[in-house]
């Protein structure tokens, strides 16, 4: 549902992203930060999104949240700028991550990279793609065979003491490990086949919504760090993988819980 209208609206953010600007930065936090643009581009699409259908609320990083509580709500979940960061430093890995839930379930996502024109969509039930060509996890059924992308929850440094020990269990046992800074993209490479394996702690809303429909179309598998299926209206602990190996890369997390 509204699959050709977010997949239009998410592109035309394009030249607001890719134009040069000098950017307003604000702190929110240890390495937590806002621009304008994330604001501008939230509020370009909260009146466009309102346009597609007045009647879904907007589930949005840059806004009070407090009136999202109805697990049977409608929803738009975005990310305005998933990857701030990067953003600001012109390490062109950010995304734009707008997801459409309702009954209780992800319907509709779609992840955009301005930087490199990739657009990542999926519809439930429908399979997931990139412009517009099918995606699929991989097949690697070994730790050992797998390319692993980790989240060093930045702004939680309260879990450092378990994160790094964590990283360093996975990669003695996997090909080699990835930080990309934008979860949505962790998890659209999921999805993609790039990498098979994505995890991190106390992703947001709008970090993970659209990202975890994308891997469960393209053939993968989503969880918290106990095995329970994300509730996307809440912060998560999350691993996502291609299915294969969901319990080996469990299995460590659990040691290191």
């Amino acid at each position: 549902m509204f699959e050709r209208e977010m997949i239009e609206l998410v592109r035309s953010t394009h030249d607001m992203l890719t134009e040069e600007n000098e950017l307003e930065i604000t702190a929110k936090g240890r390495a937590n930060f806002v621009t304008q643009m994330d604001v501008a581009v939230q509020e370009y699409m909260r009146t466009k999104l309102h346009d597609i259908d007045d009647g879904v609320l907007l589930l949005s990083e840059e806004q009070d949240n407090s009136q999202v509580s109805d697990p049977d709500g409608r929803y738009w979940i975005l990310d305005p700028i998933d990857g701030t960061q990067n953003f600001i430093r012109h390490f062109d890995m950010s995304a734009v991550s707008l997801a459409y839930y309702a009954q209780g379930l992800l319907q509709t996502a779609v992840v955009y990279n301005p930087f490199t024109d990739e657009l990542f969509h999926a519809t439930r039930g429908g399979g997931a793609f990139l412009n517009g060509k099918p995606i699929h996890v991989t097949g690697n059924g070994a730790l050992s065979h797998c390319l692993v992308a980790i989240g060093t929850s930045p702004y939680d440094r309260q879990y450092t003491e378990k994160n790094f020990p964590l990283f360093q269990a996975m990669y003695s046992q996997c090909l080699d490990i990835r930080r990309t800074g934008s979860a949505c993209l962790d998890l659209a490479y999921v999805a993609a086949g790039r990498t098979d394996i994505y995890f991190e702690r106390n992703l947001k809303p709008w970090d993970m919504a659209a990202g975890i429909l994308l891997v469960e179309e393209a053939g993968g598998k989503v969880t918290t760090y106990d095995g329970q299926t994300p509730d996307v209206l809440h912060n998560e602990h999350i691993i996502a993988t291609n299915g294969l190996v969901h319990e080996d890369t469990a299995r460590i997390i659990h040691q290191h819980w």
